[in-house]
């Protein structure tokens, strides 16, 4: 397997870095939506698979950055939630934000955004656009990322 990383995804360094030390190969790319996919390349598989339109990780630094994606730049995500959706793809929200519904419930992150809009939001996001909403400490984004793609890919080709 081989991750493909979105040449645009910032601040992405502690991910690059769990590949590296785990000898899981990745390759930036530009990505019609999402920050990583990935491919079963053809040494592997006879001809390289690509499952880009299949499936996609899209992460978020935290709460704050999802909050502005939500609400000052709603539109630009909603379109590319659209986008995936048009091609069939699931997609998975990753939010590097541990404490996960609790500190959007809390308010315990650094914006305006009120924690009921927050979270209608969210629930919205999962219900129109099918999102996988996860919550985890960036520490294991990597981890999560991988495992994530390999369980994917074991099931779709049994």
């Amino acid at each position: 397997m081989v991750v493909l990383v979105d040449s645009r995804e910032k601040k992405n360094g502690h991910i690059l870095e769990y590949f590296a030390k785990q000898g899981i190969a990745y390759q930036e790319t530009k990505l019609d939506y999402g920050d990583h996919s990935f491919y079963i390349p053809a040494e592997a598989a006879g001809e390289d698979i690509y499952f880009h339109r299949d499936i996609v990780i899209e992460r978020k630094a935290g709460l704050e950055e999802l909050s502005g994606n939500l609400a000052q730049e709603r539109e630009r995500f909603e379109k590319e939630f659209l986008r995936a959706g048009n091609d069939g793809c699931k997609v998975y929200l990753i939010v590097e934000a541990p404490g996960g519904y609790s500190d959007i419930i809390g308010h315990r992150y650094r914006t305006e955004m009120a924690p009921s809009a927050f979270a209608a939001s969210l629930k919205t996001w999962e219900h129109r656009f099918g999102a996988n909403v996860q919550f985890i400490d960036k520490q294991y984004s990597g981890y999560l990322i991988a495992s994530t793609f390999t369980y994917f890919a074991r099931e779709t080709l049994k």
